[in-house]
């Protein structure tokens, strides 16, 4: 049942205020420090959260001993209160490019393999047309780039949707798949064999992504579903740059999309072993909010990623 009382004090006296301290109870766990980056009293910032939790009928936080801690309510809360500044803050600067001609920041969240080619050639475009856009790219996972996209801190994802419920908020333009490799330094012993098997990559010194991605899962399922452990020498990091470096001075193994290291691949620095990894992640695409305005200069870095991605993955097709 809808509460009336909450619908009234939403609509007529929530205020900037309530969604900042919102966000920053969040980031802070802390009623005094969220009141004091809030630029607020103590006693002020628990008379906006007691009108909130009053007006709501929920507990927002739950208040320990050292700090607070957000209760499911809260999260969703503070998700929501981030999204609302953040359109507060795009709608200024939409309209300061409107103003001023087309410039502004554009965020862009990406996964590894696009982080290559098709982000750096789609920013390239962009500049050529449109010089004063500044563009921000983050690289991580899907699920922590997805998040940041639902809470307003990015205009643009290129990833997958892995939260079904979080599905009915996002759109969704698929790109194409990313089909696995291992990736060693040129004249790796492993180079010499064509009668690979996997037990013969056990004993290998992998590169691995972080615990809970899709990939390091899929590689696990696959040792685990062959009867044999995954490998026990590893070392874990997302870094692409990092991954380089281990390669070219090591003999360690990586299972890769060769898009993310095709540089590498073309100067005969690296090379792909002869053998079929059987691995690949689904889809990914480019993410962006349902019901959502983009800036101008967010769209023209759409329009940028569209035009880039027709240029290098022949299957993909655009949006009418």
């Amino acid at each position: 049942m809808t509460d009336s009382r909450s619908d009234r004090f939403v609509r007529s006296h929530l205020k900037t205020r309530h969604l900042v301290l919102l966000v920053e109870l969040g980031r802070h766990g802390s009623i005094a420090h969220a009141a004091q980056a809030a630029n607020l009293t103590q006693p002020g910032a628990s008379k906006l959260l007691g009108e909130l939790e009053h007006a709501l009928g929920v507990q927002l936080f739950e208040r320990l001993s050292r700090g607070v801690a957000p209760t499911w309510y809260g999260k969703v809360l503070i998700r929501r209160a981030g999204a609302a500044l953040a359109e507060m803050d795009a709608a200024h600067q939409e309209v300061m490019e409107l103003l001023s001609g087309l410039r502004g920041r554009v965020g862009v969240g990406t996964v590894l393999a696009p982080a290559t080619g098709l982000v750096p050639q789609a920013i390239t475009l962009l500049k050529s047309r449109h010089a004063r856009v500044h563009v921000a790219v983050s690289m991580s996972t899907s699920k922590a780039l997805v998040e940041r996209l639902r809470g307003g801190e990015l205009d643009l994802v290129i990833g997958r949707i892995l939260d079904t419920a979080a599905a009915d908020e996002l759109n969704f333009e698929p790109l194409t798949d990313e089909p696995h490799r291992l990736i060693v330094r040129a004249g790796h012993p492993l180079t010499a064999r064509d009668d690979l098997q996997l037990e013969d990559l056990m004993s290998q010194c992998w590169i691995l992504p972080p615990a809970g991605s899709i990939l390091r899962d899929r590689l696990t399922a696959l040792f685990l579903s062959r009867g044999l452990e995954p490998p026990a020498e590893t070392v874990e990091t997302p870094d692409l740059p990092v991954v380089a470096s281990l390669l070219l001075n090591s003999d360690m193994i990586v299972a890769l999309p060769e898009d993310a290291v095709q540089p590498y691949l073309a100067a005969g620095l690296m090379t792909a072993l002869p053998f079929d990894l059987g691995v690949s992640m689904d889809s990914f695409g480019i993410v962006t909010r349902k019901r959502h305005q983009l800036s101008p200069g967010a769209d023209a870095m759409l329009q940028a990623l569209r035009d880039a991605a027709a240029s290098m993955y022949p299957h993909y097709r655009r949006p009418d």
